[in-house]
C-alpha cells in the first residue's frame, strides 16, 4: 500500500530507501540530497555495513518539504532551515500537551502499534550494522 504525500508523490511502504530511490522520489540528483543532508539537521540517514546511505520514510518526507520550500516557494537554505527549526519547536509543546489528555482504547492501540513499528525499525537498523 502506498501513501500519498505532497499531492502527487507516492512513497512506497518500505522501512529504508537507498539514495537512488530517494533521488527519484524527490526529483533531484543524489549530490543535492547529500548537500541538503549537510545543511539540514532533520535529514540523518542511517548507514548500512557497506556505508551506503539508508533513508527512512521521515527523511523522505522532510526532503520533499525541503524541495517545496527551496524550489517551489523560493526560500533560501538558511530561511528554510529557520522555518523547519521553528516548526519543530512549535510542534514539541503540542505533543507534550497531547500526552496529558485522557486517551481512548483505540488511541492506545494505535500508539502501541506506532511504538512497535519504531522498535521494528530500530531492530532493522541494528541487523544492518552487524
Amino acid at each position: 500500500m502506498n501513501q500519498q504525500v505532497s499531492g502527487s508523490i507516492n512513497i512506497p511502504e518500505k522501512v529504508y530507501f537507498r539514495i537512488g530511490e530517494v533521488s527519484g522520489l524527490v526529483g533531484v540528483d543524489p549530490h543535492v540530497l547529500r548537500y541538503w543532508e549537510s545543511e539540514f539537521s532533520v535529514i540523518r540517514p542511517r548507514r548500512a555495513k557497506s556505508n551506503q546511505r539508508l533513508y527512512r520514510r521521515k527523511d523522505v518526507e522532510n526532503l520533499l518539504l525541503i524541495k517545496t520550500l527551496l524550489h517551489g516557494k523560493g526560500y533560501t537554505i538558511s530561511g528554510a532551515r529557520k522555518l523547519i527549526k521553528k516548526s519543530i519547536q512549535t510542534l514539541q509543546p503540542a505533543v507534550v500537551k497531547e500526552k496529558k489528555v485522557a486517551v481512548q482504547p483505540d488511541q492506545c492501540l494505535t500508539e502501541i502499534k506506532e511504538e512497535l513499528q519504531k522498535i521494528q525499525q530500530l531492530l532493522a537498523v541494528r541487523s544492518l550494522r552487524y
